[in-house]
């Protein structure tokens, strides 16, 4: 099967609904697309640490994980060091012991990590998983291929994430922002006092009961909404 395309990589993106679900729907297609791999995962760096965002169906989760524990194996590798890390066999391997013993329980014998080249610096890698020794020897430039195709969607996908953030960010601001202004509202007519005071009696209340702003802010206009409603039934 000829290597993915970027219409088809365009379609993933668009019918994703997040950077997870897109990252599953490639580790999928790089088991179909790159013969002999019987396994993909997509590690990223995320929050100082890093992460498998997705993987394969049928992909043992601590193939990844045991790695990350012990902060070495093939995938952590690719990722930090942006070197491509190629395991034919890993019986015959002796730089990353106690993965090597976890993996080979898993039955994997073979493995393949690509380093992603993603924005602003952040540690990727594609991890290629087969059952068999020397099964991705033949198969490295079709998978190198793969990861180019990859390494696009993923940086497509986190930009798209960090619009969703900082939407997602002004919206809660502008949220509490409203929320503090009709509190502001409900003191100045209940105390007959002018916004600054009002202002600095809530966040006096705040700091005294140790309750956020907004949320005392919020607390406050569902009491005097309840109310209000109350009074009105």
């Amino acid at each position: 099967m000829s290597p993915e395309t970027p219409d088809t990589l365009e379609t993933a993106i668009a019918r994703s609904s997040g950077l997870d679900t897109l990252l599953s729907d490639l580790t999928d297609r790089a088991v179909q697309q790159v013969a002999s791999t019987a396994a993909c995962s997509i590690t990223v760096r995320r929050a100082e640490r890093l992460l498998t965002l997705a993987g394969s169906r049928g992909l043992p989760s601590g193939l990844d994980q045991r790695q990350y524990e012990n902060g070495s194996g093939p995938c952590v590798a690719a990722a930090e060091t942006g070197d491509e890390q190629y395991v034919p066999d890993l019986v015959a391997e002796t730089r990353w012991p106690t993965y090597t013993a976890y993996a080979l329980s898993c039955g994997v014998r073979c493995v393949l990590a690509l380093p992603l080249a993603v924005e602003g610096g952040t540690g990727a890698a594609i991890n290629f998983y087969g059952l068999e020794p020397q099964a991705l020897g033949e198969q490295r430039e079709v998978a190198r291929v793969f990861a180019d195709r990859a390494a696009d969607a993923v940086n497509t996908a986190l930009r798209f994430e960090e619009q969703r953030q900082s939407t997602a960010d002004v919206r809660t601001a502008l949220l509490s922002r409203s929320v503090i202004d009709q509190a502001i509202g409900i003191l100045m007519a209940r105390e007959r006092i002018d916004a600054q005071h009002a202002l600095e009696r809530l966040r006096r209340a705040s700091q005294h009961t140790n309750v956020k702003l907004r949320d005392l802010c919020s607390d406050l206009v569902a009491r005097v909404s309840g109310g209000a409603s109350h009074r009105r039934q």
